[in-house]
């Protein structure tokens, strides 16, 4: 991390002594190569952890800082240190610093809310929990409600045979699917508000695939469940090992206050254009977002002070989950940025091939294959830059996909946050879910058994909602 803290001060130093290098590169010029470290970061995020998960768990800092300079340093070779400077101050500035601070203060005062108390899982509470849990996703984010719920969740059926179907629908629900309706409830969609995307434009255009989709794994997990209780949980119950109190309780309530802060700011940063921005080396940086970014970073820092320590000690709070996103996609913004430049020349880029197979002979997007093809690579390359890539090669003109091509945003908005549930790697809370169920004791599904239980479960309802939403 040294190392690559050393480079980009280089090139921050070096486009501010000559900003004009940093100019608008021609994205049809570009190879293809030029995104070789993209996908380097990516399928690192994906192997690592399943053939090398110890490595990966002490260098994997290390591992995206060399992706990192992999690209930076060919790049400023090629076109000068002032345009690699430019488009790393660019990545910084325009899309990592927002995205991660909004992560940062949705984690920090999520996990300061503990729900205190114990509950006794049935068919209907746990349904009723991963409904709750949906629809706090879009207000909360899928983070914020996943970790909110996810402890009270496994504390009400820790007496029961079999639980890992409650927390499968639980990934599929809290930390996907429910996230669909605001910019707050998803990564890829913040990144799209960070484009130009209205903060309300999912909301309006989201709200009946999202249903449909959400009452059918409700209604299926409300089946699986009262199968399990009657067969096996009511006929023979185990000892509780929570203790029952004689109420349930909230620690932490200022944090409720400061999560509607959350959304007051970024609602703010959408609503409020007073016009103004500041040029930063040739990066636009506007008034409403630094606005937006600093007061965020003051509602986290106000949760850290004004939580009680019982709330976080309840929730095992630590920062070993924001930090790992933190710098796993601060190697993903730098190196996505090729990428983006290459697809927005279309089919004059080098990834001509990407357009054609998801336009017609007209050249007019298919949106049954933008679901099917930003739902798929979410699915193993995170769902964030997956949207971003695919968002970009609509043509990355937040007007006219919120309007002429509306649909095709529709369907790139779905894949990316619905089929985020199809693997542990597909969106960053599936992994902390998993990994808090077997710190309780749960034998959850391997990679594969998850992609099992997702592939029978999730595949045949995507491929209701394309048919019902996305076919021409």
């Amino acid at each position: 991390m040294r190392l690559l803290a050393g480079g980009i001060l280089l090139a921050v130093l070096t486009s501010v002594t000559n900003p004009a290098a940093a100019a608008t590169l021609d994205g049809a010029t570009l190879s293809a190569a030029w995104g070789l470290p993209f996908i380097g970061v990516l399928l690192s995020i994906a192997v690592f952890p399943l053939v090398a998960a110890k490595v990966w768990h002490h260098h994997y800092g290390k591992i995206a800082a060399a992706w990192t300079l992999a690209f930076l340093v060919p790049f400023a070779v090629a076109f000068g240190a002032g345009t690699a400077g430019g488009v790393l101050l660019h990545a910084l500035l325009e899309e990592y610093i927002p995205f991660i601070i909004l992560l940062a203060a949705l984690y920090t005062v999520a996990g300061g809310i503990c729900v205190r108390g114990n509950l006794h899982g049935s068919a209907r509470l746990n349904t009723g929990l991963l409904a709750l849990g949906t629809v706090l996703a879009s207000l909360m984010g899928t983070t914020g409600a996943a970790m909110l719920l996810i402890r009270p969740l496994l504390r009400a059926n820790d007496n029961r045979k079999h639980v890992v179907h409650v927390v499968v629908f639980f990934i599929f629900l809290v930390a996907n699917a429910g996230g669909s309706l605001t910019p707050l409830g998803d990564p890829p969609l913040f990144l799209g508000f960070l484009n130009g995307v209205g903060f309300f434009w999912t909301t309006l255009h989201l709200p009946l695939p999202m249903l449909v989709l959400c009452v059918a794994l409700l209604a299926l997990f409300y089946l699986l469940d009262s199968h399990y209780w009657r067969k096996h949980d009511a006929r023979r119950p185990a000892l509780d090992p929570t203790p029952d109190t004689p109420s349930l309780g909230v620690d932490g309530k200022i944090n409720f206050a400061l999560l509607a802060a959350i959304v007051a700011l970024v609602l703010m940063s959408g609503v409020w254009k007073p016009g103004i921005a500041f040029n930063v080396f040739g990066t636009q940086v506007q008034l409403q977002n630094l606005v937006r970014d600093v007061l965020l970073a003051g509602v986290l820092l106000a949760s850290l002070a004004w939580t009680p320590n019982s709330a976080r000690e309840g929730n095992a709070f630590d920062w070993a989950p924001i930090a790992e996103v933190a710098r796993l996609f601060a190697a993903i913004f730098v190196t996505i940025a090729p990428v983006i430049t290459i697809l927005r020349a279309g089919a004059d880029g080098a990834f001509a091939g990407i357009v054609h197979a998801v336009s017609d002979a007209n050249g007019k997007p298919v949106d049954l294959a933008y679901f099917w093809a930003t739902g798929l690579l979410s699915s193993f390359l995170d769902n964030a830059p997956t949207y971003l890539v695919f968002f970009n090669l609509a043509g990355g003109d937040a007007r006219t996909l919120m309007t002429t091509d509306a649909t095709t945003l529709a369907a790139i908005s779905a894949g990316a946050v619905f089929m985020g549930a199809n693997t542990y790697i597909g969106n960053a809370p599936n992994f902390m879910v998993k990994a808090i169920a077997e710190s309780r004791g749960v034998r959850m599904p391997s990679f594969f058994g998850y992609i099992a239980w997702s592939g029978v479960v999730l595949l045949p309802l995507f491929a209701m909602l394309g048919w019902l939403f996305f076919r021409e």
